[in-house]
């Protein structure tokens, strides 16, 4: 099942010519063992910071719209389940745009685990509804955080899609919940953002004779239901939408992905891009999927996904021929 939501970006000043893709010098850490390290958590912790560091945290706070509106959904998704939980981990947290939602009648308590510490502290207490307990640490490796079946519900918003280990997050997820736990998750999919990649890659083709990545691999919807079953969730449901927002320009798209904190990480990536490269780009951009009144789209595509831990209290389907109805009598 997929929807679409179209937004406008809010108005902000708009400021000089950003390389949304150069990110900050760090250090190279070597991947693990078994891991084939995509990302580069270190840039991506020190992008985070950086944005939220800038304009003392006002100007992250004028990009939070994806953000809160994929939290909405999550939301509403959360409310369906007829059940308080006396704690819910918000894994990846930010700031909190879902754990804000939290009710006193849905959860006592919210445990935020964030690997950048400007996020994690952005928003006072008072903003919350609920208690709230922070935890400054990479939310990559959950049981370096969490102790094995010790958590009732587990709620991932818009912070998979930077893991590198994806597969494994999600066993490690799994073996920290209690039987019959919850997993909620929502991260970005595949098509996000294909109208910036194509462009750009039009653009390096036509002025440099070749491509680099400047917008991460994502996983494809059709992976995340085989991830979550062979991570040992059961009872899944997964299904997408689409939010896309509208931009003056590509420009305004690159600055305010770099105020998220959303700029590249890909391990080996270019730092920089040349000028007349993004000229070229912003020009097909425009060419290529620009609307009637001039401005550009931008489609991110959301993935959510609700799993549970397997446990004897759940309903079990019957057996295989068991039914006492045909169904060609029923319809």
């Amino acid at each position: 099942m997929s929807s679409f939501l179209w937004l406008t970006r809010p108005i902000a000043p708009i400021g000089r010519l950003v390389r949304t893709f150069a990110s900050q010098t760090s250090s190279f850490t070597a991947p693990g063992t078994g891991v084939y390290r995509v990302f580069d958590r270190e840039a991506k912790r020190l992008q985070r910071d950086a944005a939220v560091r800038k304009e003392g945290g006002q100007r992250s706070r004028t990009v939070d719209y994806v953000r809160d509106e994929v939290a909405d959904r999550l939301m509403e998704r959360l409310l369906d389940i007829k059940r308080k939980f006396d704690t819910i981990v918000d894994l990846g947290a930010g700031p909190g745009h879902f754990s804000k939602l939290l009710e006193p009648d849905k959860t006592r308590k919210v445990i935020m685990i964030e690997s950048s510490r400007e996020a994690l502290y952005r928003d006072p207490d008072e903003e919350f509804e609920v208690e709230v307990e922070r935890i400054h640490a990479d939310e990559e490796n959950p049981l370096q955080i969490l102790p094995r079946g010790s958590q009732e519900a587990v709620v991932s918003c818009l912070s998979l899609h930077w893991v590198n280990d994806l597969p494994g997050t999600l066993i490690q997820i799994n073996q920290a919940l209690k039987p019959d736990g919850l997993f909620l998750g929502a991260m970005l999919g595949g098509d996000t953002l294909f109208e910036l990649r194509t462009s750009l890659q039009l653009a390096e083709v036509d002025r440099e004779g070749g491509i680099s990545p400047h917008v991460s691999p994502m996983t494809d919807t059709r992976d995340v239901s085989n991830l979550l079953g062979r991570a040992g969730f059961t009872l899944l449901t997964v299904d997408t939408d689409e939010v896309r927002v509208g931009y003056p320009s590509m420009w305004e798209l690159m600055e305010d992905l770099k105020d998220m904190g959303e700029g590249n990480a890909i391990v080996g990536r270019r730092h920089f891009v040349r000028r007349d490269t993004l000229a070229a780009a912003s020009a097909i951009y425009k060419e290529m999927h620009g609307n009637d009144d001039g401005t550009v789209p931008a489609t991110f595509q959301v993935i959510y996904m609700i799993g549970w831990k397997p446990s004897p209290a759940q309903r079990q389907p019957l057996e295989r021929g068991s039914a006492e109805t045909s169904l060609k009598d029923v319809l």
